[in-house]
């Protein structure tokens, strides 16, 4: 991670190295916080903010569902995080929101300060290296968080533990990404990012209740229904994954990036991606400004 100057931290910024919290903070031993992650990009205009709306009015919500009080209206955030890349310089940024259940007393229901923090730094492709036509996956043993455990529509830091569990199996293998089932034995998404299936020119994706209901996943929907590809929300299993002609991944971190195998089953041919590969360059045009009909998307820093 490349430190940038600053970190607002309860509206002021902060110098990085000194942006620090408690060892004692509630958020730190019992995973009570939220986080939201968000992109900016370079374009031919400015930097430009992809669905910032979208993701400050999901921060609010994952907030609201564990009762954190961090006291920041919708605008007030969405200024905040303008002003992080501002002060930082940065002409393309992944940015971070986080709040937390501060310092004061321990107990796991006991509610203290909430903290609120906004970071941005340079984050290029999340998986790095991989194979050239995509990333090679494994079921996972751990099964995606129960919606009847949790609220699965929030990003609360706890839940994270479940995909780093996945992602942990995969420790000295081959394998660069988790695939995790839900109760019921059907897809989920991997450790943090939706998964999209397609065969014989049909789009489809697991419907909502066992997943988060992704900002960049809606963004692909929506953009498959405008180019005319039919996409349906539906059960799906690992044989139809093995089966699939395409498979792909989405999220803010890792954007759109293809499934090359399953459990070492290669899916389709492995290098021809006719669909995945025009919704991804959709999406780069969009987030690049490039795409007019999708620049309310877009959030210009100046």
């Amino acid at each position: 991670m490349d430190a940038t100057a600053y970190i607002w931290i309860n509206g002021e910024f902060i110098e990085w190295s000194n942006a620090t919290t408690h060892t004692l903070s509630h958020g730190l031993h019992y995973g009570s916080g939220v986080y939201d992650g968000i992109r900016a990009y370079k374009t031919k205009d400015n930097t430009a903010i992809f669905r910032l709306d979208e993701h400050v009015e999901r921060f609010i919500f994952s907030s609201n569902a564990i009762k954190l009080k961090h006291g920041y209206a919708f605008d007030e955030i969405k200024q905040a995080i303008i002003n992080t890349i501002k002060v930082n310089n940065l002409d393309e940024a992944y940015i971070r929101t986080l709040s937390y259940n501060g310092y004061g007393t321990l107990g796991v229901g006991v509610k203290n300060k909430t903290e609120t923090v906004i970071a941005c730094w340079k984050w290029g492709k999340y998986h790095g290296n991989t194979h050239p036509h995509g990333l090679d996956v494994k079921t996972s043993s751990y099964i995606r968080i129960h919606p009847k455990s949790t609220i699965v529509d929030a990003k609360i830091c706890g839940h994270y533990v479940n995909g780093m569990l996945a992602l942990q199996e995969l420790d000295d293998t081959h394998y660069h990404e988790a695939l995790m089932l839900d109760a019921d034995g059907y897809v989920s998404e991997c450790s943090s990012a939706n998964i999209f299936v397609i065969k014989d020119n049909i789009i489809y994706t697991p419907k909502l209740g066992t997943i988060l209901p992704g900002i960049t996943r809606d963004f692909v929907i929506k953009l498959a229904r405008d180019l005319h590809i039919k996409i349906q929300e539906c059960n799906l299993t690992p044989i139809d994954v093995k089966n699939a002609n395409e498979v792909f991944f989405t999220g803010t971190a890792v954007e759109l990036t293809q499934m090359r195998s399953l459990d070492d089953v290669i899916i389709g041919n492995s290098k021809d991606y006719p669909i995945f590969n025009k919704l991804k360059d959709e999406f780069q045009q969009t987030v690049r400004g490039s795409n007019h009909k999708y620049n309310h998307y877009l959030t210009y820093v100046n």
